[in-house]
């Protein structure tokens, strides 16, 4: 039986038949990113066309105008005429204008390699100017939890240290609001944010995270959505009173409360409200 997942915001995305958690395209895409290849004037221009010649598109020995496309869970890179980019960015003086891709060449998400990874900067999701608390931080994308009505998972850039006296980086993750699990503390579910691949393979594992719930349903063996129900905070709550000799709990006994306060939670509150949140983990 299929599953569908559904976004609770953003822009709906075209996935597999097979595999829902493989997004294959999307209908509505952001134009982060113009840039220009010029023979003999930009570095390593050779390397960054091969990806051209080996299709056989390298057909334009002017060089090329470079349109990086992204979306919240996938990306597109297109290779027109510098003639053609230069124009749109004059009509996008004004607003947006729309871009004729029929006159070059699309690929399915951005160019990797040494070449590419120092002619491209990194462009977050998130830019102040369009409303997120900071380049770098704020919301992705979020889905809809199939197995528990009202709850969420959220796919958010934030900042982070991996250990405490670390230097601070820019991750991306995400959280799920039935199991409240803190992925922080799995460095297989944060990754740093450099680019459309980082928040895609989020957004994926956030996918499979609604899968695994879907088939195996909330706190089964075989489910990745597993609350643990307090257990951990009334542990800590009761060596802590012992310890200090205290009838009070040191930390809220809850996981939806402690998440709330000092978890991924409340980074997403903060988030939602366009606050940049403190360092998490610092």
């Amino acid at each position: 039986m299929p599953i569908t997942i559904r976004n609770t915001y953003g822009t709906p995305h075209h996935v597999s038949e097979s595999n829902p958690a493989h997004v294959t395209s999307c209908d509505a895409y952001r134009l982060p990113l113009v840039g220009y290849l010029l023979p003999d004037v930009t570095p390593g221009y050779d390397d960054l066309v091969q990806l051209l010649r080996e299709d056989g598109h390298d057909t334009r020995p002017k060089g090329y105008g470079v349109v990086f496309l992204e979306s919240e869970e996938f990306s597109a890179t297109y290779f027109g005429s510098v003639e053609q980019i230069e124009q749109y960015q004059r009509d996008n003086i004004d607003g947006p204008a729309p871009l004729d891709a029929s006159q070059g060449v699309m690929y399915a998400q951005w160019p990797r390699g040494e070449a590419w990874d120092s002619f491209l900067p990194t462009v977050f999701w998130n830019a102040a100017k369009r409303g997120a608390a900071a380049d770098g931080v704020g919301l992705v994308t979020a889905f809809a939890h199939n197995a528990m009505p009202g709850a969420e998972v959220v796919v958010y850039e934030f900042e982070g240290r991996w250990l405490p006296d670390s230097e601070p980086k820019q991750l991306v993750t995400y959280h799920c609001t039935a199991c409240h699990q803190d992925t922080f503390h799995d460095t297989g579910h944060v990754h740093e944010n450099t680019g459309p691949t980082s928040r895609r393979w989020a957004a994926r594992q956030a996918r499979q995270h609604i899968i695994g719930a879907t088939r195996h349903g909330i706190g089964a063996k075989n489910s990745p959505c597993r609350p643990n129900n307090g257990e951990m905070l009334r542990a800590v709550n009761a060596v802590a009173r012992d310890m200090w000799a205290t009838t009070t709990n040191a930390l809220p006994d809850t996981d939806d409360a402690y998440c709330a306060t000092k978890g991924p939670c409340s980074i997403i509150r903060e988030l939602r409200a366009g606050v940049r949140p403190p360092l998490y983990r610092s």
